[in-house]
Parts: structure tokens; C-alpha cells; sequence
């Protein structure tokens, strides 16, 4: 299940997006280009101008190659909670992405990472089943090109970190914990908001806690790559981070993290994210932006996921190349959604530092072409879920064409089947 809001356990029954529904059709081109001396710009370096709409072609295969890798860190995660090693990684980094169906990328996964949630309980809750309170969780993986030839494909040796998304009790708890805290060592003065950058304070808690026994995500991510650099620092060189729904804030606050820290050598780091809920202030995304890091935002419209924490949205242009007029109206939407708050309490609102801001470059596309994905029984979770956006971005040509004639007809037949699934579900049940 790659839906990033998958319950603590998975249902048994197929599902639309199971492998014994459908397979991801989202795939990057069957042949892949050389990115040569352009690679810089897909990662990122002029922040993706010229490129998002119309999307370009290479620009969509590398998006869905890096899918590909959040998908792995789907498939290896031990959803059971009636098995022993619930929560752990179900490969061994060397058979990792094989058995989890990537196989070929030229990669080699060399850590394996893990996120502590920070919630304090009572010793009571230790009575309930320990996939209840289960503190530590798997939650992705780093792995380093190491295929001369697809470094030469890509213009330079690439490293991924990739994150999955929600997947336990307790990191629902973290998600719920939408307050904003300060982040740590970061200066006062950057940004529009008085006291400075703040972030969600559950992202931040499952990104820097630890017990005795576990170390926390951050120190497992610095350790890895300082190693790396160290080893490899001296030759062109690509950080790329992804993430889908809790694992994309993950990435940003992991990017954040690299870039503040290792200044020399320094590689370019680049966040390709799927489903991002927000992550800090305005502050922040100014801090950020101003450190170096270059984010990628795809975001599904119709993904309430990504309207989350905050209700007021920021009203900076983070929607590509859009008109003057498109971008006055997306602006006069998101003040609509303070949730019919009076005109003169958004606007003190929106003053404040605790506000929640979106960060980065972002590729919008639309589920709501599709007959399949407006289906009222899989709205929710459909719209967030990341083989929907693999394929939307497969279908996806422009702003002014979201969704190619093929991806509809795909997307209209996973509708169909999901139907039959019901229906068997129906006749099983009497």
C-alpha cells in the first residue's frame, strides 16, 4: 500500500492500488536519455524554469525514476503487525531494491534509516500490543549510484534518500501534533515572521528524537552522508531526496539539514516530493529557499493532504509559470480557505508567525479529469495516494492540458476494476 495515510494494518482485501488489482503504470521513458551537462538544471539549479509547463519530457522521467525509489520504500516496510519484525525492513540493503521491485537503477543501497517518534505514554500503554506504541519505525533508505554507466547517463554519481510515508500509530499521533516550534539553531532574523523559522512540531520530533537503544533519523542521515562526501566529495555529485506525504516533509526537513551543515564540498541537494503536507512558516520556506536547497513540489489539487497543517495558505507565486491572472486567482482562492474566517482576521492572521507557508517550485496536477479518481468511495485516500500521482504525472502535459487522452482511459479502467472488487467483496459478504 503506498498511500502515505495507510492504516496501522493494511486490509487484506485487494485494492486499487494492490499488486493484485493493478501494477503502477507510471513509467519513465523506455529508453532513458543522457541528461549530460544539463543535468544541474533538472535537479534543480535555475529552479526548474522552462521545464514544468509543458513538462518536459526528461524532467518527467526523472521525476517518476525518483517515484520509483519512494515505492521501494513502500514495499519493503513489514506492514504486519502480527509479525515480529513489524516496522522493520523486510530486505537486506543488498537485495533491497530487487525484491521490492526496482531493480536495474544502477543503485546500491548503502544505510538503512530509521524514525523515533518523541511522544511520551504513561507505563500503562505498555499493556496494549506493541505495534501500538512501537516508538522506532524503518522509514527509508540512502542509496549511492554506483553504475559507470548510468553515471554517465545522469552527468554525475547521484545519492537518494528516500522516505516512505505514515504507516504507524505512533507516527499518526506525530502527525497530529499540526503546532508549530521553533527550529533549532536557526537564526531569528530570516524571513518575514518575528522569532524566526518554525516547523511542525511532529515532523521535527520524528526527525530528532531518540532513545537509548535508536539513534535518531538525523544523526543516521548526517553520519551517512559526511561518509559519503568524504569519499566521493571530490567529483560531481547530486543529492536528491524524496518523499511521499510524511516522508516528503521528512526530505525537507532532511535537505534543510544537509545544506546547513555541510558547506564544503558542498553538492547540490534537491527535494523531489509527492503529496507534501506543509511543513514550517513562511520563515522557514524563506531560510530554506535562501540556504541553497531546491525543492520540487508535485502536488494533486484535489490532495487534501497537501492543504494540511494551516488553514491559510501563503499567498507567494510557488505554482511555475503561470499568468498574472492565474496567479490572482489561486491567490483569491487560497483567502477563501480560512474557513470563512472574516477578511480583517485573515489578514491578522496572515501577519503572524504561525502561519503555515508551502516551500519550493511547484508542479500542480489534477485527479479531477478523471472519472476514476472523482469516484466518491476513493476520493480521500486516491487522490492522495502515490500511484495516482506517478500516473498523473505520466499523463500530465501542461496547465492547459493536465491529463493526456491515454493516462484518462487508465485511470477509467482502474475505476472499472475497482468495481468488480467491490462487487466480489459484496457477494462474499451475502
Amino acid at each position: 500500500m503506498r498511500v502515505g495515510i495507510a492504516p496501522v494494518r493494511p486490509c487484506s482485501l485487494p485494492t486499487p492500488n494492490s499488486p493484485a488489482v493493478v501494477r503502477c503504470c507510471a513509467a519513465a521513458p523506455s529508453k532513458p536519455v543522457r541528461l549530460g551537462k544539463r543535468w544541474m538544471e533538472y535537479q534543480g539549479i535555475k529552479n526548474w524554469e522552462g521545464l514544468l509547463d509543458p513538462l518536459d519530457d526528461n524532467l518527467r522521467g526523472e521525476i517518476i525514476r525518483y517515484g520509483k525509489f519512494v515505492e521501494a520504500a513502500y514495499s519493503s516496510f513489514e506492514f504486519d503487525t502480527s509479525s515480529p519484525s513489524y516496522a522493520t525492513c523486510r530486505f537486506s540493503t543488498h537485495s533491497l531494491l530487487k525484491n521490492s521491485g526496482v531493480s536495474n537503477t544502477g543503485y546500491r543501497v548503502t544505510k538503512n534509516l530509521t524514525a523515533t517518534s518523541g511522544i511520551k505514554f504513561p507505563r500503562w500503554v505498555e499493556k496494549a500490543p506493541s505495534w501500538v506504541w512501537n516508538q522506532s519505525s524503518w522509514v527509508g533508505y540512502v542509496a549511492i549510484c554506483d553504475d559507470k554507466d548510468e553515471i554517465a547517463r545522469l552527468g554525475r554519481r547521484d545519492v537518494v534518500i528516500a522516505y516512505r510515508g505514515t504507516a504507524t500509530c505512533m507516527e499518526w499521533l506525530e502527525n497530529l501534533r499540526a503546532t508549530l516550534t521553533h527550529l533549532p539553531n536557526a537564526p531569528s532574523n530570516v524571513g518575514p515572521d518575528i522569532g524566526g523559522p518554525m516547523v511542525e512540531k511532529g515532523f521535527l520530533s520524528l526527525y530528532t528524537s531518540e532513545t537509548a537503544t535508536c539513534r535518531s533519523l538525523r544523526d543516521e542521515v548526517k553520519e551517512e552522508v559526511g561518509r559519503i562526501l568524504q569519499r566521493y566529495g571530490d567529483e560531481p555529485l547530486s543529492l536528491t531526496i524524496t518523499g511521499h506525504s510524511l516522508g516528503a516533509a521528512l526530505a525537507t526537513l532532511t535537505a534543510y539539514d544537509i545544506t546547513t551543515t555541510f558547506n564544503s564540498p558542498a553538492p547540490l541537494v534537491t527535494v523531489i516530493s509527492f503529496g507534501t503536507p506543509r511543513v514550517g512558516n513562511r520563515s522557514f520556506s524563506c531560510h530554506v529557499e535562501r540556504c541553497g536547497t531546491k525543492i520540487l513540489r508535485i502536488v494533486n489539487s484535489h490532495d487534501l493532504i497537501t492543504k494540511v497543517p494551516g488553514f491559510v495558505i501563503d499567498g507567494h507565486d510557488h505554482h511555475g509559470e503561470l499568468d498574472s491572472e492565474e496567479v490572482g486567482k489561486r491567490r483569491k482562492g487560497a483567502a477563501g480557505m480560512a474557513a470563512g474566517l472574516p477578511s480583517w482576521l485573515q489578514k491578522r492572521v496572515e501577519e503572524t508567525q504561525w502561519v503555515y507557508a508551502d516551500v519550493g517550485r511547484e508542479l500542480r496536477v489534477s485527479s479531477g479529469d478523471s472519472s476514476y479518481l472523482t469516484w466518491p468511495i476513493t476520493n480521500v485516500v486516491t487522490h492522495h495516494d502515490l500511484d495516482t500521482y506517478l500516473q498523473l504525472v505520466s499523463g500530465y502535459v501542461s496547465s492547459k492540458c493536465p491529463l493526456r487522452d491515454t493516462a484518462k482511459r487508465v485511470l477509467s479502467g482502474r475505476r472499472a476494476e475497482k468495481c468488480q472488487t467491490q462487487n466480489k467483496i459484496r457477494k462474499l459478504g451475502g
